[in-house]
């Protein structure tokens, strides 16, 4: 079972943007507010698009915060509810790269070799160092940090955040005259990037804890759908006239659910969910009741 700080975290996001100027001055102070009052609502500014992105734990979490901007006054447009994925290697990789570049006179030059591996689940990014001598100079590890940072908020699966990787530089090279903090940054970047494309990338879901609690006459009808949306049952109890449904449940599949347990129940059946764990989405997930990982994905372009 999950503790209350793994409960809480945000695995699920929205876009939003000011329809006016007016609007972007108040909607930064109230979001600013919003999140300094609940560490577990997150708001970001995607790298690639310049998009505000709002991060909850759950559709009602960020509908309760957009409730509040509308009441006080702010007209945003907002984005449908995405599932806020994270992306890993699976496999250790030794990469080199050189950048190289002539302008003239003056030219950029830097050399790093990497070893990327994957970290233990939830220890996140690590880097070390295991230069000898002086390969990269002391003063260009800075600028290779830098480089391997940038790479991490947008990963080479889906443009998601990359998770529980390891980073250890190796070897470098670098010239006396046109190697800088900025050439190394460059190479470290590129190198990284590379890296993680031959690592074996994954995209990783969030699964929930999903209780359902339902009228007998009905549990037949909502497990059946439960199963539809990959989960997996994980024990059923009986109370009186009511059967309580444990499962677990990929995020993705659980938006908009109160409307079809409405249905298979005639609105008698409430259900609760919460995060429980991030697990490797399946590569191919397709058909009616599986929707692919594709809007989802789109959406963050």
């Amino acid at each position: 079972m999950p503790d209350d700080d793994a409960s809480r975290l945000p695995v699920i996001e929205v876009a939003i943007e000011p329809k006016t100027k007016a609007d972007q001055q108040k909607l930064g102070e109230a979001l600013a507010k919003l999140a300094a009052e609940d560490p577990s609502f997150v708001v970001s500014t995607d790298g690639e698009s310049g998009q505000t992105i709002l991060k909850g734990t759950s559709e009602e979490h960020l509908d309760a915060k957009v409730g509040f901007l509308k009441r006080d006054g702010i007209n945003a447009n907002i984005g449908a509810p995405q599932v806020a994925f994270r992306e890993r290697i699976t496999q250790r990789v030794e990469h080199s790269y050189t950048h190289k570049k002539q302008t003239g006179r003056t030219g950029q030059f830097a050399s790093v070799t990497l070893i990327v591996e994957p970290n233990e689940s939830g220890k996140g990014y690590e880097f070390e160092t295991k230069i000898v001598g002086d390969a990269v100079p002391k003063e260009y590890i800075p600028g290779i940090e830098k480089g391997l940072e940038s790479v991490l908020s947008s990963g080479v699966v889906a443009g998601f955040p990359v998770f529980d990787v390891k980073v250890q530089l190796i070897d470098g090279k670098y010239h006396d005259v046109d190697s800088s903090a900025l050439a190394f940054e460059i190479a470290a970047r590129a190198c990284f990037r590379e890296a993680l494309q031959k690592g074996k990338p994954v995209l990783l879901e969030p699964i929930m804890k999903v209780e359902v609690v339902t009228p007998t006459d009905c549990a037949g009808a909502v497990i059946r759908d439960l199963r539809l949306r990959r989960s997996q049952i994980t024990g059923q109890d009986t109370r009186s006239d009511v059967v309580v449904v444990h499962a677990m449940v990929p995020l993705m599949n659980m938006f908009g659910y109160a409307s079809p347990l409405r249905e298979n129940s005639s609105g008698r059946a409430t259900f609760t969910m919460r995060f429980d764990h991030y697990a490797e989405a399946p590569p191919n997930v397709s058909g009616p009741d599986d929707p692919p990982f594709g809007p989802a994905i789109g959406m963050r372009a």
